[in-house]
């Protein structure tokens, strides 16, 4: 992607992000029970299919929550739960995820030098991004430019999302920045990027 179009759209997701009202973390709490069932009570999830939101910024959590509730991205088990959450609710359980430290996972050894090379070099042979410039280093995310946290999530979720990006099925991305890098990455580079950021911080 060109220099000026990440320009434009790092500006653009900053104004964004900044925008958003900062919640209760308590009353998040508090209206939590109904999530823990997939994602626990502090939003480490013990399933691989459902992501972990512990530690995400809260501007994201909103960002995706808004977009469940509204319908312009499509989840089977996320978009029935969001459907009945006030702007208050999703800022307050934002902030109560927000709050909570994610848990680490572990890289297999085979994966590690495949899923760096991608996470921090990219693959200029298909002109695919580092996914550092984006996430970070340490995979902690950028929240003011509403890029989240990738460090500790789950390999089979981040799969999951590279793929449903590369379908185009979602496209809760700015300007198609996700649809357009995961549509070129391969099944060996997706797998190994997927599992290198379950253990990276």
């Amino acid at each position: 992607m060109r220099g000026g179009k990440w320009i434009v759209v790092a500006f653009a997701l900053t104004v964004a992000g900044g925008a958003q009202a900062a919640g209760d973390a308590a009353a998040g709490q508090q209206k939590s029970a109904p999530c823990q069932a997939c994602h626990s009570t502090d939003g480490n999830s013990a399933v691989g299919m459902y992501p972990n939101i512990a530690g995400q910024h809260a501007s994201y959590t909103v960002t995706q929550l808004k977009a469940l509730r509204d319908g312009t991205r499509k989840d089977p088990v996320m978009s029935p739960m969001a459907a009945n959450l006030s702007d208050q609710d999703i800022e307050d359980l934002a902030a109560f995820y927000a709050g909570q430290k994610v848990k680490l996972g572990s890289v297999p050894d085979d994966k590690v030098a495949a899923g760096a090379q991608l996470y921090r070099a990219g693959n200029s042979n298909t002109a695919v991004p580092a996914c550092m410039a984006c996430h970070g280093p340490d995979g902690k995310g950028n929240a003011p430019a509403g890029w989240p946290a990738l460090g500790g999530q789950h390999p089979e979720y981040i799969a999951k999302q590279l793929n449903l990006y590369a379908s185009g099925e979602r496209s809760t991305d700015l300007n198609n920045i996700m649809r357009d890098i995961a549509a070129r990455l391969s099944k060996a580079e997706i797998d190994a990027v997927s599992q290198y950021v379950s253990g990276l911080h």
